[in-house]
């Protein structure tokens, strides 16, 4: 990004505020948590998350994070009407992250969150460091960064 065009995207100098600013919406969290907990992922794939993310604005959060080089998009091998989503190793970054809100989570909303990510919880209060290395590992990357 230019830095004039970084004046008309951020609101202030402030990191927190900053990186908000780019992926701090919901959406956006929520579809690189599913790359990043689950790995690739289609447009229908997206669409059938519990969350029930419009079709609209998911194509928008898509191309946004596309764009700002936090996954890419290729083309299915056997059907080129489907596209694939993958988390690129910016993206994979917010790894840490994730993780926290879902350790928060499970610490203050564990009558409301899944079986699933009370277990993933549970493995990182056993072992944080060794479980985020796994889900980080479990990743390749299949474009070099912009």
């Amino acid at each position: 990004m230019k830095a004039k065009k970084n004046k008309e995207i951020f609101r202030s100098t402030c990191p927190v505020s900053s990186s908000l600013d780019l992926i701090g919406d919901k959406w956006s969290l929520v579809i690189v948590r599913e790359l990043i907990i689950y790995g690739e992922r289609t447009f229908k794939d997206f669409t059938e998350i519990s969350e029930k993310i419009s079709t609209a604005r998911l194509s928008d959060r898509l191309s946004k994070l596309e764009s700002l080089g936090i996954l890419t998009k290729s083309n299915h091998p056997t059907n080129k009407k489907v596209f694939l989503y993958n988390v690129t190793k910016k993206g994979m970054d917010l790894a840490p992250i994730i993780v926290e809100f879902i350790s928060w989570a499970y610490k203050y909303l564990n009558d409301h969150i899944s079986e699933s990510s009370k277990q993933l919880a549970e493995k990182l209060k056993k072992d944080r460091d060794g479980t985020l290395k796994e889900i980080m590992n479990s990743h390749s990357f299949k474009k070099v960064e912009k």
